[in-house]
Parts: structure tokens; C-alpha cells; sequence
């Protein structure tokens, strides 16, 4: 198996798993056990009803609803659950998820070590893609922020990127980071291999791994992504400093 297919996955690949009397089955795509040493990524698919309660522990977790409705029950508060939400679940917190149905809610969760503990300032469980401004990253990407800082998550970054039909110069980054393609098709070139992109898609990108992915589509590619630590999608590294 080369090098790159060890990086880019897709869900029909994954293994479901399910605990009885549980609405979610879960399906991960990437941890510690194929590479990726700081990060979790998992799909989850919830039925109708409400899921068992669900806890993260130490490690904290980052979800993002790529299809259906319902609301996430934190410390006796309901929060709402719509496509193209971010939500941030700190430490030590217990949540379910209330699927109203009758569609499934598909959840792209990361979750992530708590590395500082310092005030974060004003903690927000829930970001909408719609109130978040979207910014430059290069000439051929733009992206929102979701759960950063600003929401009081001090170590990870989840951010939606939207990448215009090109091929990026290659280039790496410091930090670990791992993709969903919410829309679009195109190729992961990752240690000199090719891999195929599509809806649906899974990717790793290591710390200073030389990469880039290539939109050969005809319109944007659409891209949910979460990297620790903390720092700007924005942010990448030239082979050679060109």
C-alpha cells in the first residue's frame, strides 16, 4: 500500500461501529493507530431519537453537522444542530444529540488533546458557517474560521475551506491536520503519490508533510478541515523557500 492511500480514506472503508440501544454509529477515519498521533477523526451518522450520553473525558471535541437537523443537549441547555454548524465540546462535558428525524445527522467529529488550560475568554458552543466572514489564504483559497479561539478552543483549529478549480504549489505545515470534502472532486499529491478526491472523502496531512491538493472540477471544492496546535489555515511552507 503506497504512502498517500494511507492518507486519504472514504467512508464505505471505515468499519461502523454502534453500542446497543445507541442512535449513532460511528466510523473512524483517522487516529493513532494509521498516523495520526494528535487527532481523532470520526464520522457519525445519528438516527431518529435521542443518542446515549456521550463524553470526551480529557481530550476535547470538535463537531461539524454536514446533513441534517436536530439539537445538542450540553448542561441542560439545548443548542440547535444544522448543516454547516461548528460546535466546540470542552473537557470533562457530557452531551446527546436529539435527532428529530426523519433524516440521519451526519457529524464529522475530531477530537484533540487539551494542551492549555488558560482562560480562553468567552466560550461558544456553537459557530454558524453563515456569521463567520470569509478570508483570504491564496491566490486560489479562501476559507471561514469555525471553532478557534474565538469560540474558547485554545489548541485546535476547524475551519471550512473553499478551494477554486486549480493545482496549489506544494507545501507543508507545521501542524496536524485532517479533511472532510464536504463538495468537489479532485486529487491529494501527498509524498510524491496521487490519491482521488470526492464527496465524502477523508483526508491526513502530517506535520511538514509536503503536499497539496488539486480542485479538477469545474467549480469549488469544499473542504472541512481541523488542525492542532492552534494557529491560521493561512499559514504554509515552500519546499527550497520558493
Amino acid at each position: 500500500m503506497s504512502a498517500v492511500v494511507d492518507h486519504v480514506l472514504h467512508e464505505d472503508e471505515l468499519e461502523p461501529i454502534r453500542d446497543e440501544g445507541d442512535t449513532a454509529t460511528t466510523r473512524v477515519s483517522f487516529d493513532s493507530s494509521n498516523g495520526c498521533e494528535h487527532l481523532e477523526q470520526r464520522l457519525i451518522r445519528f438516527t431518529p431519537g435521542r443518542s446515549r450520553d456521550r463524553s470526551v473525558e480529557r481530550r476535547q471535541e470538535v463537531l461539524f453537522v454536514v446533513s441534517g437537523y436536530g439539537e445538542l443537549e450540553l448542561d441542560g441547555e439545548a443548542h440547535a444542530l444544522g448543516p454547516n454548524t461548528g460546535v466546540f465540546i470542552a473537557p470533562g462535558e457530557t452531551y446527546a444529540v436529539q435527532n428529530p428525524g426523519p433524516e440521519e445527522l451526519l457529524v464529522v467529529s475530531v477530537l484533540a488533546p487539551e494542551d492549555r488550560t488558560e482562560a480562553a475568554g468567552k466560550r461558544k458552543v456553537t459557530v454558524r458557517l453563515d456569521d463567520q466572514p470569509e478570508l483570504p489564504a491564496s491566490t486560489e483559497r479562501t476559507f471561514h474560521y469555525l471553532v478557534n479561539e474565538d469560540a474558547g478552543c485554545l489548541d485546535v483549529t476547524q475551519f471550512l475551506g473553499i478551494v477554486q478549480p486549480s493545482k496549489a504549489p506544494f507545501h507543508s505545515h507545521s501542524y496536524d491536520e485532517v479533511g472532510y470534502v464536504l463538495a468537489g472532486q479532485g486529487f491529494a499529491h501527498v509524498g510524491g503519490a496521487t490519491a482521488p478526491l470526492r464527496t465524502g472523502s477523508c483526508f491526513h496531512l502530517p506535520p511538514d508533510e509536503v503536499h497539496c491538493i488539486e480542485n479538477s472540477g469545474s467549480g469549488p471544492m469544499r473542504i472541512l478541515a481541523v488542525f492542532h496546535p492552534s494557529g491560521s489555515p493561512a499559514d504554509r511552507a515552500y519546499p527550497d523557500n520558493k
